[in-house]
């Protein structure tokens, strides 16, 4: 199968599998992490930013270049027969053209898009910049004929002191995000506000993206909320680290 071809399928496979509500995508880092979730059954995966980047000695918001991020992505992507996405922060600065054909080029055909800028401050998006880059990547994704899944992410509530202030400034953002062609949208850290996540469910048509914690959180509770899609952030790889210490901390002598 061309290569083309390949990635189309993979997409494919991952737009059906959002059929599940919710849908879990673990989070992984490198490809131990990657072929362990696949072990334990999961038929795709999410790479996180934060994970990766502490993985690689660097820090995230963008810690990296483009460049170093598909270099680092490439060998897990390629661990594993699933697809996967990619967590690519606010891009990076590039183009969305550059990023999909770098996201392509390292075998992912989902990916994450946020709205703070780091590479300028910080600042956010406003509501039709992002929406604009975000149709930046679905036509780019159409043009090289993968249906690559587009997680159309807002910070907004991570900015806000008072959360319930900033919900419907928060819809209307991730609605204009889902018109724009994003796949799925992500309101992050509401994750333990129920009022606040079943708000944002009932109001998107698409799935919304939470983050959870693989100890502290309960899948039951999300599928009762109506999340439709779960990955964990840097929430695996800090729970995996408290594990770690428990379990190396009796051996110091």
């Amino acid at each position: 199968m061309r290569m083309k071809d390949s990635l189309a399928a993979r997409a494919e496979t991952l737009g059906t599998l959002h059929a599940r509500r919710p849908l879990v995508l673990p989070t992984v880092w490198d490809a131990w992490s990657a072929r362990t979730a696949v072990a334990a059954g999961f038929e795709a995966l999410t790479i996180g930013s934060h994970p990766l980047a502490d993985s690689r000695g660097a820090s995230d918001q963008e810690g990296q270049t483009f460049a170093e991020v598909i270099d680092a992505v490439r060998p897990i992507i390629a661990a594993v027969g699933v697809p996967v996405s990619v967590d690519l922060e606010s891009g990076y600065g590039q183009s969305p053209e550059a990023l999909i054909e770098g996201l392509l080029d390292a075998g992912g055909v989902g990916l994450n898009i946020e709205d703070t800028v780091h590479s300028e401050g910080g600042r956010v998006r406003t509501t039709q910049e992002h929406a604009d880059y975000i149709a930046g990547l679905r036509a780019a994704a159409d043009k090289a004929g993968v249906n690559v899944w587009i997680n159309g992410r807002t910070d907004l509530f991570a900015h806000a002191a008072d959360h319930a202030a900033v919900a419907d400034e928060a819809i209307v953002r991730l609605k204009a995000l889902v018109e724009a062609g994003a796949d799925s949208v992500y309101p992050v850290k509401i994750q333990d506000n129920d009022e606040l996540l079943t708000a944002v469910v009932q109001a998107i048509s698409v799935p919304v993206n939470s983050t959870a914690h693989p100890v502290k959180h309960d899948l039951a509770r999300f599928a009762r909320l109506g999340v439709g899609r779960i990955t964990y952030g840097p929430l695996l790889q800090s729970a995996l680290t408290d594990s770690m210490k428990a379990m190396i901390g009796p051996w110091r002598g």
